[in-house]
């Protein structure tokens, strides 16, 4: 009598177990076998070692048929939940470059390309999508633990039914668009640089943040950040390593598996209908994409022309920073590459670069690209280090002025003024201890542009830096507003906030400041 055997485990896409699961493993010499999921995903059967062909089901999920040599070692199955969901491959272009969309679908889809600026535009129609057979769309996940090498998913079947698509040269913030006939909705978002330098401002879009959150294959680097574990997830607050260790404990080891660009990214969607001066639903993407559209909007309405670059390309050079008069960070950039950092530093340290900081928990954390298609996050501590950066580095506080720290995180509040004599404040009409920035856009923490994750000033800023505004977060928590020049010419402002962006559609004196700094850091005066 055959003992019943473990064959492995079965999960979703965010790598929880699923339970009643259909298996049906089918032997070379005919037998067959059929058996279900237990609560904990594992799999058992009474087989023998030996080649088979596998097939999975379970309603609102992809049946799958693999063949497979079964040897004792547990197997980790992946089915992908029925839906809607895609993403562009890949993720940054340079304009008038081809990219693929590729999509899962369950039903036929409706895919279009709109470009978010002042707002959101429609550039294309790119058609209707399906195929021949049952589903020919669904896509399928890789078995095991994806998160580190990508999902792969097909744009297309054959040679004439490719999915891809000539992007425009216009620089900027693109989404493709997907619908069904059923009502289903889904976006994501392509950043596409110019073919060559057009404004005198470029803003980098933070996809190296985008992909750090990014937890579609049940990873990110706040979820099992260091390797996948080994069984899958049954109840967060239970398994997972982040609810069983201290603060920061999901960083507490020595080495991190990768984190693959090549993923859909779920919460970096923006609403069917949402147009720029709407609230920012939901709590991802307040510090993601739709809230750097909110900057992107602004600048656009009030008739500063710019760039868009993705982080990849300041670091592969694709973005030559000697084009540019200023340099535009937005909402959340905290994950930087070593060759990032040290061109910018020395663009304005040495060749009198102006970087406009318009965010919070900055360059916090260094990441290390294996390749254009993933990078992996370095997240060591050192006891006299202000951050995972300054571990590697320096100090970001060096090139920013400011630094993240705890104190005020997850709230929100105004700033109050402490210099209203500096030039950044021209126009606005504020005294010393008036406050601004009371309304945002950004609904994840309450009302407030000083907020979410604020920075501040540190031992490790430069000397002349000039404090001018301060947050009212509780525990001196506030966002520090800083300036300073270097002795070649160059320039930085930091608002050290992540909300502060989130404010500049909706508030007078976020915008006034903001528009002082880029006049005078473009030589607009």
């Amino acid at each position: 009598m055959v003992e019943a055997v473990q064959i492995g485990y079965v999960s979703d896409e965010q790598y929880a177990a699923l339970c009643g699961v259909a298996v049906e493993l089918l032997a070379a010499d005919g037998r067959r076998t059929v058996v279900r999921s237990a609560p904990s995903g594992a799999i058992e059967a009474d087989v023998e070692p030996g080649d088979y062909e596998i097939v999975l089901a379970k309603d609102g999920f992809g049946p799958k048929r693999l063949k497979m040599t079964l040897d004792g070692t547990p197997r980790h199955f992946r089915l992908m939940r029925d839906g809607l969901l895609g993403y562009a491959w890949p993720k940054w272009c340079v304009g008038g470059e081809r990219v693929a969309f590729r999509v899962h679908a369950v039903e036929e889809y409706k895919i279009s390309l709109w470009r978010y600026g002042r707002r959101r535009e429609f550039v294309r129609n790119l058609g209707w999508y399906d195929n021949h057979g049952p589903w020919a769309n669904r896509q399928v996940l890789p078995e095991g633990h994806f998160v580190e090498t990508g999902v792969g998913w097909h744009s297309g079947l054959g040679h004439v039914h490719q999915q891809t698509v000539a992007v425009p040269r216009r620089s900027g913030l693109y989404w493709f668009r997907a619908i069904t006939p059923s009502g289903r909705y889904s976006a994501f978002p392509l950043v596409v640089a110019p073919p060559e330098p057009r404004a005198r401002l470029a803003v980098l879009a933070s996809t190296n943040t985008w992909n750090a959150y990014n937890a579609f294959g049940g990873r990110s680097n706040y979820c099992m950040a260091a390797r996948t574990l080994e069984r899958p997830i049954v109840h967060g607050p239970t398994d997972l390593p982040r609810y069983q260790t201290g603060p920061y404990g999901e960083w507490s080891g020595e080495q991190y598996e990768p984190l693959s660009f090549d993923r859909p990214e779920p919460a970096n969607l923006v609403r069917r209908h949402e147009e720029p001066h709407d609230p920012i639903e939901g709590r991802m993407p307040c510090a993601l994409a739709a809230a750097e559209w909110r900057t992107l909007a602004w600048l656009e309405q009030h008739g500063y022309q710019y760039d868009l670059y993705a982080d990849y390309q300041l670091h592969d050079g694709t973005l030559d920073l000697d084009a540019y008069a200023a340099l535009l960070l937005n909402v959340h950039p905290e994950y930087w590459s070593e060759p990032m950092y040290w061109k910018v530093k020395q663009w304005v340290f040495e060749r009198g670069g102006r970087l406009v900081y318009l965010g919070g928990n900055g360059i916090n954390c260094k990441v290390e690209f294996l390749n254009a298609q993933t990078m992996r996050c370095c997240n060591h501590w050192a006891l006299d280090a202000e951050s995972r950066f300054h571990t590697a580095v320096e100090s970001e506080a060096n090139l920013l002025g400011v630094v993240f720290s705890d104190a005020g995180a997850m709230t929100a509040a105004p700033y109050e003024v402490v210099e209203p004599k500096h030039w950044v404040f021209e126009g606005t009409r504020v005294q010393r201890h008036d406050v601004f920035g009371e309304k945002t856009l950004h609904e994840r923490c309450g009302e407030g542009a000083s907020g979410h994750e604020t920075d501040k000033i540190s031992p490790h800023s430069p000397g002349n830096v000039c404090l001018l505004a301060r947050g009212l977060n509780p525990d001196d928590g506030g966002a520090h507003m800083v300036c300073f020049e270097t002795p070649e010419g160059g320039m930085v402002f930091s608002a050290g906030s992540i909300t502060f962006p989130t404010a500049l559609l909706c508030d007078r004196t976020v915008a006034r400041i903001t528009a002082n700094v880029l006049d005078r850091f473009l030589d607009t005066h």
